[in-house]
């Protein structure tokens, strides 16, 4: 190594070596001396000097590799790097399976947000490599498609073509990393949720806790239940029973809160999770519980006392409860559309008669918060949303905006759709405006009339 290094200093000093030469180079002088040795830097100088639009496939490679073993060398290549990210995207074409899953990974691996064109790019090149990555390359590549928030239908056609073939034999890390990719992007694709859900059963004692949390989890998110799902869920016991101890205290709660988003309910596990012990397991050293853990705990708790009443385990201390779902970032509620909340507040000016005949984004009692409230008394007129007294009707309005459903399917989230069914059970009556209906509508007028069909389809009357 020594006698390398020496004769390539000379040759390194002359510049007579190539970006394939200079490229090991640097990649010997990172092991051996760490990106701040004063070779490694002449390296970068020489490589600098030269035109990225030139390389050859390999050469642009072989560079990447080398920043990436050094993590971009703290951000100080930047112009290098976005010169490399230009000429990528004119070669993917060119790219391999090998090629497009490590270059996708070094992106990731350097955080290149600013490389969208070419991460879109070798998205698009990885369509026709879908049924030829290796278990490693697939992982690959559907983590940088994760991290960068990107995917197209394209993709998933090929996703939804190649899942059935492999559930059942690729590696469970990969099988697990698919669940993932289509929850994180709200994807829901029964081909492919049913096929996991059937090698699941099979597979499942090979799985580590983590593989299994996340590869039920999407269910969950999505609001989505196999054709299996008697046989999942089953098997989801089995593994908590055996496996209990096994499980992170936060894998094991992201698991059975999944349950019960889709109906599911782990009523011999929660008084495990409501024990002063286990609580204590939660806890961040020297943070506390964080809110959305709490939040967790909370709908747990409801979710036994509302849906489970043959529940008779502890429950959850107060000191543990949220007073609303609804925070910020991470949270058990998706807020509500201000452009359609705004369109649908203006038709119900009109349709009621004035502003204070409803609430807005109102708190209940039970944590959830209600886009709009309608008060009705005993013979079914409308009170001002100031009334307190005798209330004997409670209309909820669920405004929901796309975020609220699937990416690709009218198909609420999971935790729209649990919300929904737990105010129905505290006795409101829930009202869906969903925006693909809502969108349809052409005027003021035929906003108040669907307004009034949808609140009051058994009224004649337009004014209150």
């Amino acid at each position: 190594m020594v006698r390398l290094v020496s004769g390539s200093q000379e040759r390194l000093d002359q510049g007579y070596l190539n970006i394939a030469q200079l490229c090991d180079l640097g990649q010997a002088m990172l092991a051996l001396e760490g990106p701040d040795s004063v070779m490694v830097e002449q390296v970068m100088s020489q490589i600098q000097k030269q035109e990225p639009a030139q390389w050859s496939l390999a050469e642009l490679r072989a560079m990447y590799k080398l920043l990436q073993s050094a993590v971009g060398f703290d951000g100080k290549y930047c112009d290098l790097l976005n010169a490399m990210h230009t000429h990528a995207v004119t070669v993917t074409s060119h790219m391999n399976s090998a090629t497009v899953s490590e270059l996708l990974g070094v992106l990731t691996s350097l955080d290149q947000t600013q490389a969208m064109p070419l991460v879109i790019s070798l998205c698009k090149r990885a369509v026709r490599h879908v049924a030829h990555f290796t278990d490693e390359e697939l992982a690959l590549v559907l983590g940088a498609l994760m991290h960068f928030g990107h995917s197209d239908h394209y993709f998933v056609d090929a996703m939804e073509k190649h899942v059935p073939t492999m559930a059942f034999t690729s590696h469970p890390e990969t099988v697990t990393k698919v669940m993932q990719f289509f929850g994180r992007r709200n994807i829901l694709s029964p081909v492919v949720f049913n096929a996991v859900a059937e090698s699941f059963v099979y597979r499942a004692e090979e799985y580590t806790t983590s593989q299994v949390a996340r590869q039920i989890m999407p269910f969950g998110k999505l609001g989505y239940l196999p054709p299996n799902a008697a046989d999942v869920f089953r098997k989801v016991e089995t593994i908590l029973h055996t496996r209990f101890s096994h499980f992170q205290p936060r894998t094991l709660l992201n698991v059975l809160h999944s349950c019960i988003l889709v109906e599911r309910f782990p009523v011999n596990f929660v008084s495990k999770l409501f024990s002063s012990y286990f609580l204590q397991q939660l806890q961040e050293q020297g943070t506390g519980i964080d809110r959305y853990v709490l939040a967790q705990l909370t709908q747990l708790y409801m979710t036994m006392k509302l849906e489970c009443p043959y529940y008779e385990g502890p429950r959850l201390l107060s000191q543990y409860r949220i007073k609303s779902f609804l925070t910020p970032g991470h949270s058990l509620e998706t807020p509500v559309d201000i452009h359609l909340y705004n369109s649908v507040k203006s038709g119900l000016v009109d349709l009621l008669g004035a502003r204070s005949y409803f609430g807005s984004k109102v708190l209940s009692p039970y944590c959830y918060t209600l886009d709009v409230e309608i008060k009705l008394d005993e013979d079914g007129y409308v009170l001002p949303a100031s009334y307190h007294d005798e209330v004997h009707k409670r209309i909820a309005l669920c405004i929901d905006g796309p975020k609220r459903y699937t990416s690709n399917k009218r198909q609420l989230l999971g935790k729209e759709a649990i919300k929904q069914r737990h105010l129905r059970l505290l006795g409101y009556e829930i009202i869906q405006i969903p925006f693909y209906e809502f969108d349809k509508l052409r005027n003021q007028a035929s906003v108040v009339e669907y307004l009034h069909q949808k609140i009051f389809p058994h009224s004649y009357r337009l004014s209150w």
